[in-house]
């Protein structure tokens, strides 16, 4: 991000999170399950599937994991009751991980077999790379157990990446491929932008070559591009793969990969930690962050 981007981003950062709200929730589903439930009923209604989110991460507290195991377990129930389309994404530090292992899988363990019970599935995400290790040492661990319903996230920024695809493609594992989005150091991640999306698809390749199925997480159109080219050249049935987006961000790309045949998964996140997640996606749209700014200047409209 550029001088300017970051001051316009950090000035913007420390606006009262009610004007904030007002911007962000191009990007949030709501503050309640309610809410979630609405925007992912929608998605729905227009032939997109979901991946459901209680956002927050980082927990310290045992009792706060707790909560939020509890609050995935009602949002399962609410999927299955309201038959909506969707399966959910978590992620690992919301449970413990940072706490202790043991503590975090047996929290997934709750979760995941109330995924089982529906015939519904949980996904991985990555979180920084101080995480990865123990990420994947989770994510292997419960493959043992639900094959069927757990998968996970991988990085293509991240140098490690191919080889962590060919250690999990043993396994059949059913992946998220995105950029990645942690501030990393150089020294163990891709800076350029055409290196991270060489590398972005010679890990899909890397995936589909072992049959794994593969949701192709990018708003980059090149990606995209090259990715129709990949399906095409191995006459992909749309069975082996998907796009996924978040939700509110190029959705007249979303709209064309829909279109075109492809299945469409959606990020849809909610709840009452959407102020972290907000202030992430305005640093990565700086121009988002100036349009709030201006707003608020005396000369803005």
């Amino acid at each position: 991000m550029n001088p300017i981007h970051n001051l316009i981003v950090n000035t913007v950062k420390i606006l009262p999170k009610s004007l904030i709200y007002l911007f962000a929730k191009k990007y949030i589903a709501g503050k309640t399950l309610t809410e979630g439930v609405a925007v992912t009923k929608e998605l729905n209604s227009e032939g997109i599937t979901a991946t459901m989110d209680i956002l927050g991460e980082s927990v310290n507290r045992r009792e706060d994991a707790v909560s939020f195991v509890n609050q995935f377990l009602e949002l399962l129930d609410r999927i299955e009751s309201e038959k909506l389309d969707s399966n959910i994404s978590t992620k690992p530090t919301q449970f413990g991980l940072e706490i202790d292992f043991d503590f975090c899988y047996e929290q997934y363990e709750k979760i995941i077999e109330r995924a089982k019970k529906y015939n519904n599935f949980v996904r991985i995400d990555m979180e920084d790379s101080s995480t990865t290790d123990n990420i994947i040492k989770l994510y292997k661990k419960l493959y043992e157990k639900y094959p069927d319903n757990v998968g996970i996230v991988v990085q293509a920024y991240l140098y490690r990446t191919l080889d962590d695809i060919r250690d999990m493609n043993k396994v059949k594992t059913d992946y998220r491929i995105c950029k990645g989005i942690y501030i990393e150091p150089e020294e163990i991640a891709y800076k350029g932008r055409e290196e991270i999306r060489d590398n972005f698809i010679a890990a899909l390749n890397l995936m589909l070559d072992d049959g794994c199925y593969v949701g192709i997480a990018t708003h980059d159109k090149p990606i995209v591009d090259r990715a129709y080219k990949i399906i095409a050249d191995r006459n992909l049935t749309p069975d082996k793969y998907e796009f996924q987006m978040l939700y509110g961000v190029t959705e007249k790309l979303r709209k064309q990969i829909l279109d075109d045949g492809h299945k469409m998964r959606v990020y849809v996140p909610f709840g009452e930690q959407w102020h972290f997640y907000a202030v992430r996606r305005l640093q990565e749209n700086p121009q988002l962050a100036w349009t709030m700014f201006k707003g608020f200047l005396p000369f803005g409209n």
